[in-house]
This record gives structure tokens, C-alpha cells and sequence, in this order.
């Protein structure tokens, strides 16, 4: 059957619609030509088929949503996308859409008035569902038609241009063949089965109104666009480069796209089209089935190959998000100088980007790079380097186990916590919008990573500052800051500079001594390598027995107290300037009331140190307000009893109301009460309800 006869046939069925919608009309009743509105009149004329497209083409386009999908579609088709017609390929069609086009606006205008109005009577719905279902199914050939010209440039013009090209060894055949993927294929299917299939149809719609049955018989076939699309993003790459590279491959294509067939358009554009074909037969069938009766016979062949075409469009969605995955995992490949394991398609990126990490040993920051994926984090150290490597890979942090908590600085805001059993990190995001948006972030990934692997335990969602017995060479410790003590987390003695220096234990994070670091151990967290323990953690880790005998009858002293254990239970703890001669520096000191001993006023270094410098006991002394001078600031006060006088100087007036408060009930034998703090104080907490530590 030639495509005039095709023509001739699907004329035959478009007048069988109208002549349907006709007969119901007369059925309603019968009207005087002088009484009809111009709008029926018009149908009820004899109609030629280029005016039975004008009956429907309002009413469909604006249904079908098919403006959204035009697209990167040729001039020539993108105008009559415009008003609702797409034509097909052949002179007779492109002459029946110019004087289409030249309608009567206003009578155009009045008819699609009078359908809708038309749409509300019940008995004139009927048709008009048909006229629309007609429509639809005429839109789908025209639009496979053009689709299929299309497809027969990219196949048989270009890439058979190019092809012959290659044969003569002027560039690799196989960048033909990488450029222009299955695009054969696609041909071949559309061409010699798809369209013929549809164009036999339409010829028979007066017998046979459906389409639903060969869309499902063919939409298989539909996955093959995965590899196209998965392809398509080298394949630009690679057109680019070698129209840049070869002058005569650059030649070939310039010359194809100066001629009429391809509309003004380049050779991207042409190969954008099967990148967004399944979509628009997924959006054509869904305008379809809405307009669809419920118990029409094709529905369920109509919905079945909608299932099949929109898994086939969610495979081609899959493939982009795959390839766009793996391109960026080459991007992090190649910052990272080849790091293993990177360029792995169950690896995804999550998030990346700059961010500050909390030195241990002092209150310093330094930059660096995180990059999150769906099972690990990757701590990085920039290298300033413009090309190549950009970032060295410090640490690998499992996301198995691994919490995330917000911590408060009051030197440094915006942090918080990443605690894996690799390591322990204290972060410092840019604000605190990106600090939330790590946590949320770290929060996620989490709660996915543990819901894909069912052997893995409930993690808790707060990290623990102090490491269990049982977690012990595990987990990556918190290290306790260098500021924050004062003297030997385990011995008790003094820091110095010269002949005492600070040491962090590697199992439980302690600040300890040099003597009482001279231990090494293997951690599990550090792939079983010797590290430097403190002693506790020395016989924990390797089930040794202490030889040396502990001092029997030996009373804990009144000053050995850990400042974290009666912070986290005081009336009012913070820091406070403190000296016993104004002519000499005052020293900053942590001051804790607490509240087993709510008499004495306990003095400590830092506030995570074990063992006080002193102790004051209240009792019996008078507490005074300080008057401003030029060696009292305003928010100083001082206690004094017969020739022992304190002096201390707050942070601000209203803490020094705070402490006066708490100081003034205790040295008259009167328990103090709880201090509230404003929000943010966190220097000057009551700690009632916080737990140790903190």
C-alpha cells in the first residue's frame, strides 16, 4: 500500500468520525439551518479532512499537553506543534497544514466555543470523546513520521557520510560508531515495524478505534534507548572533539546540516530527538487513556503498554543517572590522584565541600575537603595545585557505625561531631545553614546505609564523648583538647612546657603525660597497628595484670575530683578571672559550686581536668561588690575573711549577679538555688540536668 492509498484511507476514517458525530447530532435534534450558530452550521457543512482537523484541533492540543514535549524539533514541525498538527513528511500533508494554518481565526475561535459548550450535554459527549481518541492517535503517526525522517538523517545521511569517510582511513571508524551508538537500531525498529503498524491502523480506525494493543506489542522494544541515552553524553564529547580535530570529519557535518532535509538545525540537535522520544510517547498515552471511557476494550491493553513505556522511560532516567554518576566519580578519581575504589557504580556521591577541622592539640582550624558517598567519607587535605591533583586523601571513615552529633564551641560556632570507628572528627562548617545541611547530610546517608544492610544494629544517634570498655580499640576516641586540661589526665601532676608535655591516648582520648603514655597497643579501629595507650588502656587492651601494688588505706584527696564530674551536677560552674593580689595577672580559672558540697567553691585549670588547684571553703565569708576603679572593672567582686581576700572578675555583669548570688546564700550556711543561664551563656551553666563531661 503506497502512501497515497494510506492517505486516502485515513481521510476515509476521519470522515467516518465526523459523519458519527453527525448522526448524533441529528439524533438530539433537528434544527433550521437559519436557527444554528455558526459554529454548527460549520459542522454541519460537508467537511474536506483539512477542515475536519480544524473541528478538533483546539480541543485536543490544549488536553494533550504535547507544547511541553516539542522540544529540540525542527521549525517545521515546532510551528505546527504550535497549533496542535504535526504533518507528515509528504507535500500533500505539508500543503493540507499550510491551509490549515490560514483559517479563519475568529471561526476557529466560535467553534471551539460552541465544543465546549457542547462537551456539557450529555448526549453530545459521546463523539466528541471520539473526535478527541482520533485525534490523539492521529498526532502519534504524524508525529512518528516525522520522527522516523529524523531517525533516517542520523542513520543513513550522517553516519552513513561519515562511515564512508572512515573507510578511507581520514579518522577511526570506531568514532563513527561511538558517536551514533544503536542509533541503527532504532531505525530499523521504528521504520519496518512502529510506524507501519500504525499507519495500517489508522487506515482501519473506523473498524478497528485502537491503539492500545500495538503500543503494548511493541513498547518492548522501547529499552533498547537505554544504551542511546547512556551513550549520549561521550558521544557530544566525542563530536566535539574531533570536529575540532579533523577538518574534513568537521566537513562531512557542515555539509549535511547546510541542506534543506535538515531544517536549520545541527547535528545535535538531531540527536537530541531519541533522548526525549519515549517520554513523549509516554505523555501522548497517558492524554489517551483520561480521555478514554473506563469500559472501552482497549483500556487494558492501553494501560499495559503504558506500564511497559514508562518502565522504559524510567530505565533511560536510571541510565542518565548512572552516567552522570560515573562521570563524576572520574572527576573525584582524577582529584584525588587515582585513588582506589572511587570509579565503582555502587559508590554515590552524596555531598562535598569545604569545611574547617578542630585541631585536638590546640583551638586552631584548618581546611579541608569532604567528600560523602553512600558507604564512606573521605577526609581530605587540599594541595594548591591548579592541574592534576587536587586533594590527598587523609583518612576513610565506614558509614557502618559511623554518628553525628552538634556540638557548641564558644570560639568557634557552626560545629559539630563525626565519630566513625576509623576516627573522630570536630568539624567547623562556613554557617550554620551549612552546618545543618551536613548533619542532614551525615543524618541520611545513616538511615540508608542501616536500612540496606539488615545485619546492622540500630546505631545511637547521639555520639558518646568517652569510649565504653567494650568499644575500646574499636572506635576512633574523642580526643580531649589540649586546653582543656591542666595537668595529667591520669597521674594528676602539672603540665609544663619543658619536662611535662601534653600526650593524647589513642584508645580513650585522655590528655596524659609522657609517663603515663609510655604504652603501645594495637587498635582495631587503625587496622591493628601499635599505638601509644595510656597505662589503664594498656592492661584493658592486652588482658595484662597491673604488677605494681596499689597503695592500700590510701584516701582520695579532697582537691581529687574531676572538674567534668561535678560540673555536670553544680549550682553554677564557669570561668572566672581570679587572683589573691591585684598587682599581680589574674589567671582565667574554671569555678565550680557543686551541689554534694554546695559550702566549697572548687578552682580547676580547665574544665576537663581531674584534680582541683584549690578549694575555698564559703563559710564565714563575706562577699563583696567590688566598686569600679581603675584596678577593679565593673563586674569584678571579692570575698574576704580576716586577712585572706579573693578577688574575681566575670565575663559580664550579669554573670557576676549569677555568682553572687550563689556565693552569697553559701557563706551564710544556706543551700543556693539552680542558676538559669541566658541562651548561649554555656560558661556559666547549671548542670543539673547535663550529663558528665559536658
Amino acid at each position: 500500500m503506497d502512501e497515497k492509498e494510506i492517505m486516502t484511507d485515513i481521510t476515509q476514517g476521519r470522515t467516518s468520525v465526523i459523519s458519527k458525530y453527525h448522526r448524533n447530532i441529528d439524533k438530539s435534534g433537528t434544527k433550521d439551518s437559519s436557527d444554528c450558530s455558526p459554529a454548527e452550521r460549520l459542522i454541519q457543512a460537508p467537511l474536506s479532512p483539512e477542515r475536519s482537523d480544524a473541528v478538533y484541533s483546539h480541543t485536543s492540543s490544549r488536553d494533550s499537553g504535547w507544547h511541553i514535549w516539542s522540544g529540540w524539533w525542527s521549525e517545521e514541525v515546532k510551528g505546527h506543534t504550535e497549533s496542535g498538527h504535526l504533518p507528515a513528511p509528504s507535500e500533500s500533508s505539508g500543503r493540507d497544514s499550510d491551509r490549515q494554518e490560514h483559517e479563519d481565526e475568529t471561526q476557529e475561535n466560535v467553534l471551539n466555543e460552541e465544543t465546549q459548550n457542547m462537551e456539557k450535554d450529555e448526549d453530545k459527549r459521546e463523539p466528541i470523546k471520539e473526535l478527541k481518541l482520533y485525534k490523539i492517535a492521529s498526532e502519534l503517526l504524524q508525529t512518528e513520521r516525522a520522527y522516523v525522517t529524523r531517525l533516517h538523517l542520523l542513520d543513513q545521511v550522517f553516519c552513513a557520510g561519515l562511515t564512508e569517510e572512515a573507510g578511507k582511513g581520514t579518522f577511526p571508524v570506531e568514532v563513527v560508531k561511538s558517536i551514533f551508538s544503536n542509533v541503527g537500531s532504532i531505525h530499523t525498529f521504528h521504520s519496518q515495524f512502529l510506524l507501519p503498524d500504525l499507519e495500517k491502523r489508522m487506515s482501519q480506525w473506523d473498524s478497528t478505534p485502537r491503539i492500545g494493543d500495538i503500543l503494548a506489542q511493541l513498547a518492548p522494544f522501547l529499552r533498547m534507548y537505554a544504551e542511546y541515552v547512556k551513550n549520549f553524553d561521550s558521544a557530544m564529547d566525542l563530536l566535539k572533539q574531533w570536529m575540532e580535530r579533523s577538518a574534513q570529519f568537521n566537513a562531512i557535518i557542515q555539509d549535511i546540516q547546510s541542506q534543506e532535509a535538515c531544517g536549520n538545525l545541527t547535528l545535535q540537535h538531531h540527536m537530541l530527538e531519541p533522548v526525549q522520544r519515549v517520554p513523549r510517547y509516554e505523555m501522548l498515552l497517558k492524554d489517551y487513556l483520561k480521555k478514554l471511557p473506563e469500559d472501552d476494550p482497549d483500556r487494558s491493553q492501553a494501560e499495559k503498554s503504558l506500564n511497559i513505556i514508562s518502565m522504559a522511560a524510567t530505565h533511560s532516567n536510571t541510565a542518565i543517572r548512572k552516567m552522570e554518576n560515573l562521570k563524576k566519580l572520574m572527576e573525584i578519581y582524577e582529584m584525588l590522584g587515582g585513588e582506589e575504589d572511587i570509579v565503582n557504580p555502587s559508590n554515590e556521591l552524596i555531598k562535598e565541600g569545604q569545611i574547617l577541622k578542630l585541631a585536638a592539640r590546640n583551638t586552631s582550624s584548618m581546611e579541608r575537603y569532604l567528600f560523602l558517598f553512600n558507604n564512606m567519607l573521605l577526609y581530605c587535605v587540599p594541595k594548591f595545585s591548579l592541574v592534576g591533583q587536587r586533594f590527598t586523601v587523609r583518612t576513610r571513615v565506614g558509614i557502618k557505625d559511623m554518628k553525628v552529633l552538634e556540638t557548641s564551641n564558644d570560639d568557634y560556632p557552626h560545629t559539630f561531631q563525626v565519630s566513625g570507628k576509623e576516627r573522630t572528627l570536630e568539624l567547623q562548617a562556613s554557617s550554620e545553614q551549612d552546618k545543618e545541611d551536613w548533619i542532614k547530610a551525615f543524618q541520611k546517608t545513616i538511615e540508608i546505609f542501616q536500612q540496606k544492610n539488615e545485619s546492622f544494629k540500630s546505631a545511637s544517634k547521639e555520639v558518646v564523648d568517652e569510649v565504653s570498655k567494650e568499644e575500646l580499640g574499636k572506635r576512633a576516641p574523642r580526643w580531649i583538647r589540649d586546653n582543656e586540661v591542666t595537668m595529667c589526665m591520669k597521674c594528676k601532676e602539672p603540665f609544663n612546657p619543658l619536662t611535662r608535655r601534653r600526650h593524647h591516648c589513642r584508645a580513650c582520648g585522655y590528655v596524659v603525660c609522657y609517663k603515663c603514655s609510655d604504652y603501645k597497643a594495637s587498635l582495631r579501629y587503625d587496622g591493628n597497628k601499635l599505638n601509644k595507650v595510656c597505662k589503664d588502656c594498656f592492661f584493658i587492651l592486652t588482658g595484662r595484670v597491673d604488677t605494681e601494688e596499689p597503695v592500700s588505706g590510701k584516701k582520695r584527696g579532697i582537691l581529687e575530683i574531676e572538674a567534668a564530674q561535678v560540673s555536670g551536677n553544680s549550682f553554677l560552674c564557669g570561668f572566672l578571672q581570679y587572683s589573691t593580689d591585684r598587682t599581680k595577672p589574674c589567671q582565667r580559672l574554671w569555678c565550680v559550686v557543686p551541689q554534694h558540697d554546695a559550702l566549697v567553691l572548687y578552682l580547676y585549670g580547665a574544665p576537663q581536668d581531674v584534680k582541683a588547684q584549690c578549694t575555698i571553703p564559703l563559710l564565714g565569708y563575706q562577699v563583696e561588690d567590688v566598686q569600679r576603679s581603675v584596678d577593679h572593672p565593673p563586674t569584678s567582686f571579692r570575698l574576704r575573711q580576716s586577712k585572706s581576700v579573693h578577688y574575681f572578675t566575670a565575663d559580664t555583669e550579669e554573670v557576676k549577679l549569677r555568682w553572687l548570688g550563689v556565693i552569697s546564700k553559701a557563706v551564710i550556711g544556706e543551700m543556693p538555688e539552680c542558676q538559669t543561664p541566658d541562651d548561649g551563656d554555656f560558661a556559666n551553666v547549671c548542670h543539673e540536668d547535663m550529663p558528665d563531661g559536658t
